[in-house]
């Protein structure tokens, strides 16, 4: 399949997502059926090798079908980006391990948690890993996991941070996810007791920073040397703009319908809506429009061959970070004006609002971090972080 027909067939799926919204919240997990029908849509592949049978897709083709799958439920879009982009990842680990998860399954799906949270305990051929692993969105339905970890010198200190990969066999999923935002992710937690992990299983987070890493020698495409904070922390403000469109569609029908209570006309009447209408789409417009331009122009020098840009990777964080903040603006602006019968359980509205403040509080969209970087840069002084 193209990325085109890809997108198309996920589209098809939009519907069928939208009704089954809650029952995610209900289940606290994302229906199988869901997870079974994305899959069969090649959405999955749209960021892996091909020589692993992927479609190696333009990401903001991946993006933008990750923005409507969120629009129409967004837990399930919070779990097609995570899931989704974890092939793109596998893609710049050493070859073996790729072939450990693909070579006789394909289809294999992969979950994370990068907090360095757990023990790393360096041993011959590889690692010691133990821990508790927390917000692995999308783990019941992942056959292998990656958790971050911190490895450390003589003396205590961190000297690098590394993915580590494990299969499902290593590690046990604890189910605590009981939250009132994004509750139908399934982000429960990872606990790992001792597990070996060979070298060829981990990725330290300075080659990906770098944009020169193992995988490179086999996945050449311009797709695999673009930045992970780029390609990451897109991949967790993009279902926030999808959440706020759906919660704008849904605010506009309901609108359409709404007779004013105190006033007894016509909401959609009222100059006060429009404009708030006006005003959120453009918030949710203007975020969409700079994530997509930066994540091109990545692309286009990664094609070209060109070093890419300091100033360019600052800025893709700098409005993604921005992205979750006006898709925030612009769910508050909706919601605190669509009335008493928006609170009701099951309302787009409501579940769009509570949805898009939980995937404001991932640690990518801390925006104090975020702009002092870029305004940092700008001024000259040194930045170094593994998220640019």
């Amino acid at each position: 399949m193209t990325e085109q027909e890809v997108l198309e067939a996920v589209r098809g799926l939009i519907p069928a997502i939208r009704e089954r919204a809650a029952e995610a919240e209900e289940a606290r997990r994302i229906p199988d059926s869901t997870v079974k029908e994305l899959a069969e849509a090649g959405f999955f592949r749209l960021l892996q090798p091909k020589r692993y049978g992927g479609v190696e897709a333009d990401p903001v083709t991946f993006y933008t079908a990750v923005k409507e799958i969120a629009a129409a439920c967004g837990s399930t879009g919070w779990i097609a980006s995570v899931l989704g982009v974890h092939p793109w990842q596998l893609g710049l680990f050493p070859v073996q391990a790729q072939e450990d998860v693909w070579g006789e399954t394909p289809n294999a799906r992969i979950s994370s948690s990068y907090a360095p949270t757990g023990k790393i305990t360096p041993v011959e051929g590889g690692f010691r890993v133990s821990g508790r692993w927390s917000f692995s969105s999308g783990c019941d339905h992942a056959d292998w996991v990656f958790l971050g970890g911190l490895i450390t010198g003589p003396d205590g200190a961190p000297v690098d941070m590394r993915t580590f990969l494990l299969p499902r066999s290593d590690y046990r999923i604890d189910d605590v996810w009981n939250v009132i935002g994004l509750s139908g992710t399934g982000s429960n937690d990872i606990v790992v007791e001792d597990a070996f992990v060979p070298e060829h299983r981990t990725l330290s987070f300075s080659l990906t920073s770098a944009c020169d890493c193992p995988g490179n020698e086999v996945n050449t495409a311009a797709l695999y040397r673009l930045p992970f904070a780029a390609v990451f922390s897109t991949t967790i403000s993009t279902p926030i703009v999808g959440m706020a469109q759906g919660a704008l569609d849904a605010y506009v029908k309901h609108t359409k319908q709404r007779i004013s209570v105190s006033y007894g006309n016509k909401v959609a009447e009222d100059p006060h809506a429009q404009v708030r209408i006006a005003t959120a789409s453009s918030e949710i417009d203007a975020a969409w429009a700079l994530m997509e331009r930066n994540i091109s122009e990545l692309l286009r020098h990664a094609e070209a061959g060109q070093e890419l840009p300091f100033e360019l990777r600052l800025r893709t964080r700098r409005d993604q970070v921005l992205a979750t903040q006006r898709c925030i603006k612009a769910v508050d602006m909706l919601f605190e004006s669509a009335g008493g019968r928006a609170l009701a359980h099951g309302n787009a509205i409501q579940r769009g609002w509570r949805d898009a403040h939980a995937g404001r509080v991932h640690a990518v969209n801390d925006p104090e971090r975020a702009l002092t970087m870029y305004g940092k840069g700008l001024l000259g002084f040194p930045v170094a972080d593994n998220m640019i």
